[in-house]
């Protein structure tokens, strides 16, 4: 209101494709996965040695995904394209994710059976920095973390000391 009366406008955009969100969080876990970005970089400098590029199968492997909304659905079937398991949390359980074989849980459980974590979840008070030290510490050793969500959810300084204790083995975020 305070800005209209200034002349200004204010426009929402209350679902970016949804889409578009969860493939780049797909894509982050895979180039993370492999270290197409070392690779990348790799090559541009000359250097085609594929010492510590292989990542590993992701079939197989569980794909925890908190929140299970538009983009977490759309996020957990391109996952499940790859063979991966499905572990999902949400306060509010929709049949997508059953249908597709997953399976909700407890977020701690997700968080000790995930080989790859990626967020679709709103900040709110109770997701804020819900990504901390404690939450780490339950996590699988050598997880990927993705977050595609919002920045507030992950403790900073929680995650770089997971990252640097390699329990978080890479980390996407685009937020």
């Amino acid at each position: 209101q305070a800005a209209e009366e200034m002349g200004m406008k204010v426009l929402r955009v209350p679902a970016y494709s949804p889409f578009a969100v969860a493939e780049q969080a797909v894509s982050l876990a895979v180039t993370l996965n492999r270290r197409l970005h070392i690779a990348r970089s790799r090559v541009r400098n000359g250097n085609y040695e594929l010492s510590g590029l292989v990542g590993m199968d992701l079939k197989g492997k569980t794909v925890g995904i908190l929140g299970t909304g538009k983009i977490g659905q759309i996020a957990a079937k391109i996952f499940t394209g790859f063979g991966m398991e499905l572990a999902a949390y949400d306060p509010y359980q929709n049949d997508v994710i059953k249908d597709l074989g997953g399976t909700y849980m407890s977020v701690d459980e997700v968080y000790a059976k995930a080989d790859i974590i990626s967020l679709h979840v709103p900040l709110m008070p109770t997701t804020a920095k819900m990504i901390n030290r404690e939450a780490i510490a339950k996590m699988k050793p050598g997880v990927i973390l993705v977050n595609v969500s919002r920045g507030g959810l992950v403790d900073t300084d929680a995650l770089i000391e997971g990252l640097s204790k390699g329990v978080i083995r890479a980390c996407g975020l685009d937020v």
